[in-house]
């Protein structure tokens, strides 16, 4: 166990706001895109993906067939979605998709007032709503959808960004680190405190309990083992089918490890992970670019504590004791 405690003097890439006093900190809840890997440049893909489904309506076929009928629309300007994109950083994607469902009601004049408050309900980061007036078989239907479209945007985001960077990351995995990343989950692991990976990516598990998938994969090749005693302690994520928001996977493994949610640091770059963070009575810790100008006033309208650009190694260090 390690004390977090408000800086007395000026860190570098540190920023201090809203003031906290001196906590005891027992397990840290680690994002991982943009938090401590850069692999997956996501939102490019994202605003493709959601954007064409706004425009054109939801396509027909396999995820493989939806997936090339996005690619070809690869030119053009889906500026609201990648603006979505943005501001939606951190939901589970299945929530994301669920936007782009419910978007392209509108081409087909089939939206209703329930379909239209519950786009405004995500787009203020809302996971779970009621939608008034909308049945099981209608549930259903975006469901379903929605399932068929992460899949599809799965498949871009291989093509189109991950797997080039993967193999690139095999060669050198140091470029596709946040800088100070390993150093910090080393500084937490070494004064006790437990670090978990929990992502908005698809994790599944073999017979043995170990992490599979994609993100899985990336995690193992940029160097943070998994497991009991390990850098990592557990590793918790997302599933094709069923929308998991992460402040439930963050309850769970409170509930499951037997975590005060008051002795957490939550350290994240998407809003879903710095509001459950703030619902919790965690420490927040943002890490953001300085180029991310939405997303830091999204952070700091939310509450969070900190936000950090990269994890330098003597300001991570004067934060704990």
């Amino acid at each position: 166990m390690m004390t977090i405690h408000q800086p007395e003097r000026v860190l570098e890439g540190v920023t201090v706001v809203t003031p906290f006093s001196p906590r005891k900190i027992r397990a840290v809840f680690h994002d991982i895109d943009g938090t401590h890997s850069l692999i997956r440049k996501w939102v490019p893909v994202m605003a493709l993906v959601t954007g064409a489904a706004a425009k054109y309506g939801m396509p027909e076929g396999t995820p493989g067939e939806i997936a090339e009928f996005m690619r070809s629309r690869e030119n053009e300007d889906f500026s609201e979605a990648r603006r979505f994109a943005i501001e939606s950083a951190g939901l589970s994607a299945l929530t994301q998709m669920e936007w782009a469902i419910r978007m392209s009601r509108r081409v087909t004049n089939s939206s209703t007032p329930g379909n239209e408050a519950a786009i405004q309900a995500i787009w203020e980061g809302n996971e779970r709503f009621p939608v008034p007036g909308e049945g099981p078989e209608e549930r259903r239907k975006i469901e379903l959808e929605g399932g068929l479209l992460f899949r599809a945007y799965e498949i871009l985001l291989r093509s189109m960004c991950r797997d080039k960077n993967l193999e690139s990351a095999k060669r050198d995995p140091v470029p596709w680190r946040v800088p100070g990343s390993l150093e910090f989950l080393k500084l937490l692991q070494d004064g006790g405190v437990k670090n978990y990976f929990v992502t908005g990516a698809v994790v599944e598990y073999d017979k043995d309990g170990n992490p599979l998938g994609t993100m899985a994969e990336e995690i193992r090749v940029l160097g943070y083992p998994v497991g009991s005693g390990k850098l990592i302690e557990a590793f918790r994520g997302s599933t094709w089918d069923k929308k998991l928001p992460k402040i439930e996977l963050m309850r769970a493994l409170c509930q499951e490890y037997g975590f005060p949610p008051e002795e957490l640091l939550v350290v994240g770059d998407g809003r879903s992970e710095i509001d459950a963070a703030v619902e919790l009575g965690a420490i927040a810790m943002s890490r953001l670019d300085a180029d991310a100008v939405r997303a830091e006033e999204i952070h700091r309208k939310i509450g969070t504590n900190l936000i950090v650009r990269s994890y330098v190694p003597d300001s991570m260090k004067a934060l704990f004791d």
